[in-house]
């Protein structure tokens, strides 16, 4: 179970329409002290020269995912430090970046929960969002695959596509820290 007073880090990953957002969100309600720190939030402090993940050119875009990812771990860090439960939710899709994460949480025990309740269900979620909140997004097959050939090994591969909201945070507290530890 994730208590606080560990120095446990939840880093919840998946495709857009996952559930990420509102699944870190009771993940982070529930838990008596803890911080959700939203990558998308993150990424967006850059106002002026802002590339998205996807953007061009590609490696303004990799030096901004990167700028977001050390600022991710550097508020996880923080927070952990002053007694918080640190729940990331962010899109990695890859060891790479996993290992990166990992490298800068030296002294947490990093839990990786993917979100995975298939292709079909993320997308029919990200079109029911609010309009504000959709991702226009026609990468799922690409990112399916990516994800599963990088992580599928790594952390806790959570089938979501039955469950509630309610029920995914729930389960995450219980279960994270037998499932999904990385290091």
């Amino acid at each position: 179970m994730i208590t606080t007073g560990t120095s446990d880090c939840l880093i919840v990953t998946g495709m857009p329409g996952a559930g990420k957002s509102t699944v870190t969100r009771l993940v982070a309600e529930r838990l008596q002290r803890a911080a959700r720190l939203d990558g998308d939030f993150i990424s967006r402090l850059v106002v002026s020269g802002r590339v998205g993940a996807l953007g061009e050119p590609a490696d303004e875009a990799a030096r901004q995912v990167e700028l977001c990812n050390r600022n991710l771990c550097t508020l996880a860090n923080n927070f952990s430090d002053a007694g918080f439960t640190p729940v990331i939710d962010w899109v990695i899709p890859s060891r790479e970046q996993l290992d990166f994460f990992a490298g800068l949480l030296p002294t947490r025990r990093v839990l990786f929960v993917v979100l995975a309740p298939g292709i079909e269900v993320c997308r029919y979620r990200n079109t029911i969002r609010n309009p504000r909140e959709r991702f226009d997004f026609d990468g799922y097959e690409d990112l399916d695959a990516d994800m599963k050939r990088e992580l599928g090994d790594a952390g806790w591969w959570f089938d979501t596509a039955a469950l509630t909201p309610e029920e995914t945070a729930d389960r995450i507290i219980r279960e994270a820290s037998q499932r999904a530890r990385v290091n």
